[in-house]
């Protein structure tokens, strides 16, 4: 019980300011008694203290409350509910034991609670890597009105949350993507280029529409122009290909390539599920790691959000002629594959091309590439000194030489993305939503 109480600085400071009017004392007699009056006075205020905080009468509650789990790379609310049921009136400190991954060491809430009042505190945090979170003791040291002493009460449990690939992501774009009428940046209309055979209706025409919809039928019945309207064919399949070497290891605001291809990944998929197509997924290094033949059923999402959840980085150089093999065997019909990869040199893409292009004479292929967006911050800051230029020079070459790559997979006819990792997902999105208005895939 005594270990639960600690002295305040607020104590500290009234005995300081005791022990110099002791040293005065020392001068004058009138200050020595002022001097014991005053440690008198505080020994008995710190005893009223200590008798109240030992009281049965005090009522504090309080919980965290939070998802039951956490999205990569997003900011996460946490919020903490405290009540005060005394007749009392505290000061309170409030410390949430923060998981170490976060290495917040002194984080802590400040307040006076009344008799009978509740109170709401809210905090974010932003994971940044996959796993386990475990949250400690949420501790209140309460004090009086006085403030000399105060009591570490332990007011709730420690818990386990995990951290999942972005689900907050995944509903702002699923919602984007959805919104009839949309002013969210990235999101574009596409404009069709044909149309499938999956008919929907028989609407009136409006300027624009393919003359070639028009329903005669309809027209003569009605007396002025109506077309046969026609929705995206549904049962398409979409695979997310992730590259798991040590090439995605390369960090952007905290989070690696490989994190970025993930959240993108689940992104994607449940999109491809909510437009009813069927989607997978197959990750690889130097050896294949999940594999999720696509499918559209209720449970397809928490498959591929499991696989992703408990993906792994590799230091290794992925084996592309493996993949390949792999995309024979569990990708039978033709689909639209998504591969999240990252070339820093015109050699590694050389290595890889013939593999890229035999699946993309198979299937529909969207290679996604990675800009380098500190390099491109780095190229457009002011030189100071004459070495500057020459890195900046170099920085710049790179930058071109990651372009040219990108250009040189167009020429072969593979549909390639230079994007940055914080715009991935919505340019993944906004290709999606392109292919299938276009009736590619």
């Amino acid at each position: 019980m005594l270990r639960s109480f600690h002295l305040n600085r607020k104590f500290f400071i009234a005995i300081g300011v005791v022990i110099m009017i002791y040293a005065v004392g020392f001068m004058f007699s009138f200050f020595a008694i002022v001097a014991h009056i005053s440690l008198t006075t505080i020994c008995i205020l710190c005893a009223v203290e200590c008798v109240v905080l030992l009281s049965q009468s005090i009522k504090l509650h309080a919980n965290r409350k939070s998802t039951r789990l956490l999205s990569l790379g997003d900011e996460n609310q946490i919020h903490l509910n405290i009540s005060n049921e005394s007749s009392v009136e505290f000061k309170i400190i409030l410390l949430d034991e923060i998981p170490y991954q976060f290495q917040l060491r002194d984080f802590s809430f400040e307040f006076k609670l009344s008799p009978n009042e509740k109170r709401s505190l809210t905090y974010t945090l932003r994971p940044l890597t996959r796993g386990e979170y475990q949250f400690g003791i949420l501790n209140a040291l309460v004090s009086c009105q006085f403030g000399f002493v105060s009591r570490r009460l332990l007011l709730a449990k420690p818990e386990n949350i995990p951290v999942y690939p972005s689900i907050i992501q995944m509903k702002k774009f699923e919602l984007i993507a959805f919104a009839r009428i949309s002013n969210f940046a990235g999101i574009k209309k596409v404009r069709r280029l044909g149309h499938s055979y999956e008919f929907e209706k028989i609407r009136q025409y409006a300027v624009g529409d393919d003359i070639r919809s028009i329903n005669w039928k309809a027209t003569g019945r009605k007396n002025h122009l109506m077309v046969n309207q026609y929705e995206d064919e549904r049962s398409q399949q979409v695979y997310s290909i992730i590259d798991k070497s040590r090439s995605m290891h390369m960090p952007f605001n905290g989070l690696s390539l490989l994190d970025y291809a993930i959240n993108t990944s689940l992104v994607i998929s449940n999109i491809a599920l909510k437009k009813y197509d069927k989607t997978g997924l197959i990750t690889f290094s130097n050896r294949i790691g999940s594999t999720i033949p696509a499918d559209s059923s209720s449970i397809q999402l928490k498959k591929i959000l499991a696989a992703l959840y408990s993906e792994k980085s590799m230091t290794v150089e992925s084996n592309y002629d493996l993949l390949y093999r792999a995309v024979k065997n569990v990708i039978r019909a033709r689909s639209l594959i998504f591969i999240y990869l990252n070339f820093e040199s015109s050699y590694a893409m050389e290595r890889v091309l013939p593999v890229l292009r035999k699946i993309n004479h198979i299937h529909l292929l969207v290679v996604m590439i990675f800009e380098n967006t500190e390099l491109v911050k780095f190229s457009t800051k002011k030189p100071e000194f004459v070495s500057d230029i020459y890195a900046q020079t170099i920085a710049k070459k790179l930058l071109n030489d990651k372009k040219q790559l990108a250009s040189k997979l167009r020429k072969h006819g593979i549909q390639t993305i230079l994007s940055k990792p914080e715009d991935l997902s919505i340019n993944s999105v906004n290709k999606y939503l392109e292919l299938k208005s276009r009736g590619m895939i």
